[in-house]
């Protein structure tokens, strides 16, 4: 690496091999050539001059892109994609005069594009699926426990561990259903020819449209597709990188509202994110254990949130048939958002395949809020023994805010229950307390929902991918 000029940190230090190379030159030319290839082939089949053995070369040479000499055309004639179809037909000479004929540089770079971002895609919903999976086991595997629920960052109502996990899960889940609805709607541009009219195609095939639109569908067959836009102008529609982009803001959405939770949580010492026997959480403090995945989560993931809104801009400034301002804006765009997500999605599946849970911690808090909470409960067993409700609830109201400020003013623990104890209006609760104070009992039916939700919303997702499970995540830096 050379370490004297700037690198981008999502190749460095974040983003995974894949998804590198999933955007890489070499895949890009490697398509191109590929593209070219299923175009020359198909008019040769629907009676272009164009021969078999010119064909055969150029399938040849499919792969071994020479870069050095793309790059010295580049420089000659400033333009990518006439670069690489000067650099294809020094590999494939019989074939030079036929490569990308009839075409439009869009051709190559749109449909590309287009195949680049589904592969990507498809590395992005298995690592998302696999997250779910880590969720799941954690869900089920702490769905009995309580814990404090929290409205507004103040103790509320019990839920449970398991509960709160598929709350996580849950936002996993619709970000999933988006996906899928993003695949259906992937189209190739097709082969449309320089401002969509396919008007250069028809000039080649002397005015037979039939022609024309059976080379379009062989082009698209070839390559592995079956839908195509109807209708562009030279490239295929903008609006469709904002969809994509949109789908992948919402997935950091969720890893964002996820990481915020855990950072919350090991403030409170109750769920702690993995922390390596070596890791240094502070220069200064060396006591500290920071939470350097979750924050690392939530800084890419807003960076992520924010690129949809480039994407609108692009989309809304196309004007007419096309405008090259999109070109340099997406070579950055595109791909930095997929390798974002990438990034997200590793830490993701690491921090939720290794959460410690300190159920001591947990316990220690529910202890401190439960007696405010389960004094309707003691009233209303009171009120079962023959006692006055109307002199309970004031009674109980007079210890409560005693309690309240012992722990607020004299930093003392909340001793509602032991004031409750010695207090004879109270005294048929006196030797059930331990089990009206029973946590699990204020609950609800979180444990069920975990059950019900993870069978009826999740396995059949996760059956699905069964065969891509089993990930784990990588935190490189």
């Amino acid at each position: 690496m050379d370490n004297t000029i700037y690198q981008n940190p999502l190749n460095t230090r974040y983003a995974s091999r894949e998804m590198q190379e999933n955007f890489g030159d070499a895949k890009r030319f490697r398509l191109w050539r590929k593209l070219w290839i299923a175009l020359a082939e198909s008019e040769m089949e629907l009676g272009l001059p164009i021969t078999k053995e010119q064909v055969d070369e150029l399938k040849a040479h499919a792969d071994d892109v020479d870069y050095a000499k793309a790059e010295a055309y580049e420089r000659e004639v400033r333009h990518d994609v006439m670069a690489h179809v000067k650099t294809y037909g020094d590999a494939a000479p019989k074939a030079a005069g036929i490569i990308h004929l009839g075409a439009t540089s869009c051709f190559v770079d749109c449909n590309s594009e287009v195949m680049i971002m589904r592969d990507a895609l498809d590395i992005v919903t298995r690592k998302l699926v696999n997250v779910m999976e880590k969720l799941k086991k954690f869900a089920l595997a702490y769905k009995d426990m309580p814990t404090l629920g929290f409205t507004h960052l103040q103790p509320a109502q019990l839920t449970t561990v398991g509960k709160r996990a598929t709350l996580w899960l849950q936002d996993l889940m619709l970000d999933y259903e988006n996906v899928e609805n993003l695949y259906a709607h992937f189209r190739l541009r097709g082969v449309k020819g320089t401002t969509g009219t396919q008007a250069s195609f028809m000039e080649l095939f002397d005015g037979d449209a039939q022609k024309v639109k059976e080379l379009e569908r062989r082009v698209v067959q070839k390559l592995g597709w079956d839908k195509v836009y109807g209708v562009t102008g030279q490239t295929y529609p903008r609006k469709f990188d904002y969809n994509a982009l949109c789908v992948l803001s919402q997935i950091a959405q969720s890893a964002y509202k996820f990481s915020n939770d855990i950072r919350i949580l090991q403030n409170m010492k109750e769920i702690e994110e993995p922390f390596e026997k070596k890791q240094i959480g502070s220069s200064a403090m060396a006591y500290k254990r920071n939470p350097m995945r979750s924050e690392r989560m939530g800084s890419l993931a807003r960076y992520v949130l924010s690129l949809p809104l480039n994407c609108a801009v692009t989309a809304s400034t196309q004007w007419f048939e096309r405008t090259l301002d999109d070109s340099a804006n997406r070579r950055i765009v595109l791909a930095q958002a997929f390798l974002t997500v990438d990034a997200i999605l590793n830490i993701y599946l690491n921090v939720a395949e290794n959460l410690v849970v300190y159920e001591k911690v947990i316990q220690k808090h529910i202890a401190a809020e439960l007696p405010f909470m389960a004094t309707e409960n003691i009233m209303m067993e009171c009120v079962k023994a023959g006692g006055n409700r109307q002199e309970l609830h004031e009674r109980i109201r007079e210890l409560s805010m005693e309690a309240a400020r012992n722990v607020k003013m004299e930093g003392g623990d909340n001793d509602l229950i032991e004031r409750i104890k010695k207090d004879e209006m109270f005294r048929a609760v006196h030797g059930r307390l331990g089990e009206i104070l029973d946590a699990k009992k204020f609950v609800g039916r979180a444990p069920q929902q975990v059950e019900e939700f993870i069978a009826a919303e999740i396995d059949p997702i996760l059956e699905r991918h069964k065969a891509q499970l089993g990930e784990q995540g990588e935190v490189r830096v």
